[in-house]
């Protein structure tokens, strides 16, 4: 039985592509304030309206609807909502919560990371493939921990786009005009040390 790695370098570099497409810093919300799961859509909605070329109500019903089948979490702090909607192209936004909520996940874990995403209801082959790459890029324990410690959206999206399996002291220089060193040896060692 060969141990092959969940993901291989190409994988990564086409996840990287794939955020790189569907998000910039423009779409990333830090500090927002929502007392519930919600709140929390409806701050979402308003934010993706203008993208989605929809209305903040049409997206919240969307994503409403997908959260009635069965949360969206999924654990270590991290939900995905999604709607598949009438769009013209994909739409994204990440959103961390000043304090976590309930969102009804796996482990009882409160959620502060939101990566939610709208897509074309015409065009569902790629929806289900992207939706597993969102899920499997927030596994990294290290891209969750440095996304809690971002400063700033420009930052945010600089560590969504590094691909984590560079994630070392040693690529600490190619993205330190994002990210202060301190801030990634710390994440590093908390990552290191946590089971």
């Amino acid at each position: 039985m060969s141990s092959q790695p969940l993901t291989s370098a190409g994988d990564v570099r086409r996840e990287i592509a794939m955020i790189e497409n569907l998000l910039s810093e423009h779409d990333i919300a830090l500090h927002v304030i929502a007392k519930g799961k919600r709140p929390a859509l409806t701050k979402i909605s308003t934010g993706l309206a203008q993208r989605a070329g929809i209305t903040e109500k049409t997206i919240l019903a969307g994503l409403l609807a997908r959260e009635k089948v069965g949360s969206t979490a999924f654990g270590n702090g991290i939900a995905v909502p999604h709607a598949l909607l009438d769009l013209s192209h994909p739409v994204a936004s990440l959103t961390r919560l000043s304090a976590p909520i309930d969102f009804d996940a796996p482990d009882d874990s409160q959620v502060d990371l939101l990566f939610a995403l709208l897509w074309p209801r015409r065009d569902i082959q790629q929806f289900l493939p992207t939706l597993a790459s969102v899920s499997r890029m927030f596994r990294n324990k290290f891209l969750r921990e440095a996304l809690r410690e971002a400063r700033s959206p420009a930052e945010a999206f600089a560590i969504m786009c590094f691909e984590p399996m560079q994630f070392t002291d040693s690529a600490v220089a190619h993205i330190s005009c994002a990210v202060s060193h301190s801030s990634i040896r710390s994440i590093s060692r908390r990552c290191d040390s946590e089971p």
